[in-house]
């Protein structure tokens, strides 16, 4: 399935203007101005989903919206984008509320661009690490989360009251089933997790 767009402003002219400017680069993208609408066009497969939303929405607040997309699209990347910017909603719209980024209106278009490009990338990544995780069992997801967290089969072995042997089984079940080889693909694993 195709990367997707959702914009999300309650001036339905910008997020429409916005819309348009990703088609006009080849994005599927979509204009609301009220975030009720969204739940309605869930998707699945593999393509990323990236959601723009301004942080003030008449009587609903964007960083609310972030939360509520999050439980039907994990996966998805959330900009923030304001036309009143302080300091303590960028920190809150990264740190607390995992967006991308936090951009200021008027819109620096190459910035939302770049932005968007980079959050439909981590989107689609995240979604097939999750896709891979859902096959492995729950003792391969601790191990993996042990593997990911620095220690050797043989430190998991004994966190785990496991034998060597046994660990060594999950880790090459975890290889075949996800392809992580490195630390770094177990490390992007657990954190999809």
């Amino acid at each position: 399935m195709a990367d997707a767009i959702y914009v999300i402003d309650d001036d339905l002219d910008l997020a429409q203007s916005l819309a348009r400017l990703f088609g006009r680069h080849g994005l599927e993208a979509h204009a609301f101005a009220d975030p009720a609408g969204l739940p309605s066009v869930q998707r699945g497969g593999e393509g990323g989903l990236c959601i723009v939303t301004d942080i003030m929405l008449g009587d609903d607040n964007g960083f609310d919206v972030a939360q509520s997309i999050r439980a039907w699209a994990p996966s998805a990347a959330v900009l923030f984008m304001t036309a009143w910017p302080h300091t303590a909603d960028a920190v809150d719209a990264i740190r607390r509320h995992g967006g991308i980024d936090y951009l200021e209106k008027p819109i620096d278009e190459e910035r939302l661009l770049r932005s968007v490009s980079e959050g439909l990338v981590w989107s689609r990544e995240r979604t097939l690490a999750a896709r891979a995780i859902e096959r492995l069992s729950a003792r391969e997801r601790e191990v993996l989360g042990l593997v990911a967290d620095g220690k050797s089969s043989k430190a998991i072995a004994n966190v785990l009251g496991l034998s060597l042997k046994t660990v060594e089984d999950h880790r090459a079940a975890i290889r075949a089933k996800t392809g992580a080889h490195l630390l770094e693909d177990y490390v992007r694993l657990w954190r999809a997790l």
